[in-house]
């Protein structure tokens, strides 16, 4: 099978494997960013992510870590294989003229796999906020002095009240993304699980334009000649560099999904009506510096996820499973 033929299965199935094994490594981080992402001043729980990182081990046990990894895990396959395989399907068309790609031009492909991933990435992130806010919110309720028996009832009514038989305890049983998915579904259709779509749009798409680019400029500067690829070890660390850069630069992008996205909100946390309302409703709060929560753990988690894919890509996986499969005989 040729090159070309096999080459959009090929990225898809190194996109979804990079996905994986990224995830595995670094959801703990993720967990630590949404929690202190979701903190407001006065109600913080936790002082930094090794603080969240340790206290959540503590009272959930190790695998509190891994709180929403299974929807995560499940997602990111297609989420990622989406993403990376839709900028090098841009990328081939757009320089169809036979010369190289400008910045612009670039940029135009990673905009185009931003605008393509959301349909997955929206309903992953919905689901993945949920599980992973769960402990935070447990944890404030349990803080001294950090809520009145009113708000206690209150914080966590949508888990508590629709994914809970039984009467409201002030420690609802844990529920999984299934049951969150089909109520959201039930109570709200499929625009349920599609909350905060303008905001992943917002983050996922400059992300995209910043990254490609930088990485792929990144890459070609560790190429031997232009006709031969990069040593793997080189783009791993350009898929860091890039991957870290790009996520900082959109971390007030992630912050106001995020907080958009949480359905939960603890005691004085209150609920937002679109990106402009929490936007200035942050800024008028909490001030500037509060965009830029979680940025180091985000900046931690994005770098070796794509130094991950990257290297998947160099070490072409895809292309090995397919060439050695009985899908190679359909070329025939």
């Amino acid at each position: 099978m040729s090159q070309q033929q096999i080459s959009l299965p090929a990225k898809l199935i190194n996109g979804g494997i990079a996905g994986i094994v990224g995830v595995t490594c670094v959801f703990p981080i993720d967990l630590a960013k949404t929690r202190l992402q979701n903190q407001r001043q006065g109600q913080q729980v936790y002082k930094s992510m090794m603080d969240c990182l340790v206290k959540t081990v503590r009272s959930e046990g190790y695998f509190g870590m891994y709180r929403g990894a299974a929807v995560n895990l499940t997602l990111v396959t297609p989420e990622k294989a989406i993403k990376l395989a839709a900028n090098d399907f841009f990328r081939h068309h757009l320089a169809k003229d036979g010369k190289g790609l400008t910045v612009f031009k670039e940029m135009m492909a990673g905009c185009g796999a931003g605008m393509c991933q959301v349909v997955v990435t929206t309903p992953m992130e919905m689901l993945k906020i949920q599980l992973q806010d769960a402990g935070r919110l447990a944890a404030q309720q349990r803080k001294p002095g950090m809520m009145s028996p009113t708000k206690l009832a209150a914080t966590n009514a949508l888990l508590s009240r629709s994914y809970n038989s039984g009467p409201v305890t002030s420690a609802p049983q844990a529920v999984s993304a299934t049951q969150i998915a089909k109520e959201l579904l039930h109570t709200q259709g499929i625009q349920g699980l599609y909350k905060g779509l303008g905001a992943t749009l917002m983050r996922d798409v400059p992300f995209s334009i910043v990254y490609f680019p930088l990485f792929a400029n990144l890459n070609r500067l560790g190429k031997p000649s232009p006709e031969e690829s990069a040593p793997f070890y080189w783009a791993f660390l350009s898929g860091c560099a890039a991957g870290s850069t790009a996520a900082v630069a959109v971390n007030p992008c992630d912050v106001v999904k995020t907080r958009l996205q949480s359905l939960n909100k603890g005691s004085a946390e209150e609920a937002y009506d679109g990106v402009l309302d929490c936007v200035s409703k942050i800024m008028r709060k909490e001030g500037p510096s509060a965009f830029l929560k979680g940025a180091g753990c985000r900046a931690l988690v994005i770098a070796p996820l794509f130094g991950i894919a990257q290297v998947m890509y160099f070490v072409g996986v895809g292309e090995y499973i397919l060439d050695s499969s009985p899908l190679r005989l359909l070329s025939a």
